[in-house]
């Protein structure tokens, strides 16, 4: 049986982040936006760098950052199937190995600390996108993870029901 609850349950902010730190802010949109033009550069699909955004989210547990990556990859043309297996994306056939190799890499560089990006993390990436793609991916999760760092610990963004 299944119940319905009609309250949500708000999240409170934490800081303002935006307010209170808006050079540090705007930086940062800067750094997504570069990373966003390097990816485009190397011919990387718009879906797929909404996933790869989506995934190292999923990962630091940032709610605002599924929520809008999660739309922004439906917008991208990447089906609801697809966007929902990507939590269990290794073991989903829903994937090609290149979208793996990006995964991969997302999950090691989300994962630094404990992972430290094996070789053969980077030679896979390297292989399915170039040594500029590759890169390119780097900064996409180098920046999306920085997101999620001030999101997590702020609350600075709240997620609206749809």
């Amino acid at each position: 049986m299944t119940t319905t609850n009609p309250t949500l349950v708000p999240i409170p902010q934490r800081l303002d982040f935006d307010a209170l730190a808006p050079i540090f802010s705007r930086a940062m949109s800067t750094l997504d936006d570069a990373a966003t033009q390097q990816l485009d550069q190397a011919g990387i699909d718009p879906g797929l760098r909404e996933l790869v955004r989506l995934r190292a989210s999923q990962l630091n547990g940032c709610a605002y950052c599924v929520d809008m990556h999660s739309q922004a990859a439906r917008k991208e043309g990447v089906t609801a199937q697809r966007v929902d297996a990507l939590a269990v994306w290794a073991e989903s056939g829903l994937f090609t190995a290149a979208e793996r190799a990006a995964f991969a890499l997302t999950e090691d560089v989300t994962r630094l600390s404990e992972t430290h990006v094996p070789e053969s993390t980077v030679s896979e990436a390297i292989a399915s996108f170039g040594e500029e793609g590759a890169a390119a991916l780097i900064a996409l999760i180098t920046a999306i993870t920085m997101w999620n760092t001030v999101g997590v610990t702020t609350r600075c963004w709240s997620v609206s029901p749809a």
